[in-house]
């Protein structure tokens, strides 16, 4: 694991925010994880991936749950090989897939997920008592467990569309969208995970040895996708989301202006594991993403606005970015946003043979 990966502070302090109730932290226990107890409440401070991940087994064994006590029935400690297992035994990804969260719906009392296929495109919806929504960490790390394991089974990292989240949006934004998605939305009437459908039916060919190092390499194989929010791709990224597309600055002038040659913006861009192009593809995506949840952006404009010559162009690029088509993924996003309005709107409206009051 690169030394560049690292996690929010913040993070670890939700984390123990469920096993140390009152307030005060294990430090043999973060000693053990290799975190400093006396950086716990220094805002910027971030771990290692590889502290985390051995904080989340060192809590899991200490509560006996892998889901840290936010559900009340949990995981106990065995939950997560067992589901691999159960899994992994099936004939196709979607398959294992539906198998893993029938087990997280017996297991869980709060948390009922289920797998939804629109044409071309699926949805894990997290179906919940109609209370207060769950922390947002909550989600996150139920979304970590299945989106991890699917990957895992897959053999490859399956792209995530959207997350949408009942919650109110945390401030320790970052992390969860270098992991996730850069399209988090927040306050949603329902928490679910949009995912491309094309891979969804093909074969699992994982075995028993693959297993054996997935577990004992878990959770740190799954949060290698975090990275250094100093880093220098993270602010040409950031620098990129403040311009429209059609004035992205070419390799040369974005060197020029942050005072390198244009040979060691490559270099340290690939240092990091990153291109000027994919960071450009990577911005849009997310505007793509973004832009065809707002019902006044005909499929044109939006087209343009990315920088393509026409609807075509962005067709196939939407295509090729997540396997799906772009008109799919505006109907799925919108249509639930217009039943909710609909039913908000039919619950508000007074029945005709009630009497005024």
């Amino acid at each position: 694991m690169s030394e560049k990966d690292t996690i929010s502070m913040q993070l670890v302090r939700e984390a123990l925010a469920q096993t140390c109730p009152h307030g005060e932290p294990d430090s043999g226990l973060l000693a053990r994880a290799g975190i400093a107890v006396e950086q716990l409440h220094l805002p910027e401070a971030r771990v290692s991936a590889e502290s985390y991940a051995r904080l989340w087994r060192l809590l899991a064994r200490r509560c006996n749950d892998e889901f840290f006590a936010m559900d009340p029935r949990g995981l106990r400690s065995g939950s997560l090989a067992f589901l691999c297992r159960a899994s992994m035994a099936q004939p196709t990804l979607a398959a294992g897939l539906e198998t893993a969260l029938a087990f997280l719906s017996l297991m869980l009392e709060d948390l009922q997920p289920s797998l939804v296929r629109q044409q071309s495109l699926a949805e894990i919806v997290i179906n919940e008592p109609r209370d207060t929504p769950r922390r947002a960490f909550t989600y996150f790390t139920f979304w970590m467990i299945v989106h991890g394991v699917a990957c895992w089974l897959a053999g490859r990292r399956i792209p995530i569309l959207a997350i949408e989240l009942r919650c109110a949006e945390p401030p320790f934004c970052d992390d969860y969208r270098v992991m996730f998605s850069q399209n988090l939305q927040f306050d949603r009437p329902r928490t679910r995970m949009i995912l491309a459908a094309d891979g969804l039916d093909a074969p699992l060919r994982r075995t028993a040895e693959e297993l054996q190092r997935f577990l004992a390499e878990a959770p740190g194989n799954i949060l290698v996708r975090y990275r250094d929010p100093a880093s220098l791709g993270r602010r040409v990224r950031n620098d990129l989301l403040q311009l429209d597309p059609g004035h992205w600055p070419d390799g040369e002038a974005l060197a020029r202006q942050l005072c390198l040659s244009a040979s060691t913006l490559r270099r340290r861009l690939a240092e990091e594991g990153q291109t000027y192009q994919g960071l450009k593809d990577s911005v849009r995506r997310e505007l793509a993403t973004v832009w065809l949840g707002e019902a006044e952006l005909a499929m044109g404009e939006i087209a343009l606005r990315l920088g393509f010559a026409d609807s075509s162009s962005f067709y196939k690029a939407f295509r090729k970015w997540f396997g799906c088509n772009p008109g799919h993924y505006r109907a799925l996003v919108q249509a639930r946003g217009a039943r909710v309005a609909s039913t908000s709107a039919a619950d508000a409206k007074v029945p005709s043979d009630l009497p005024a009051r």
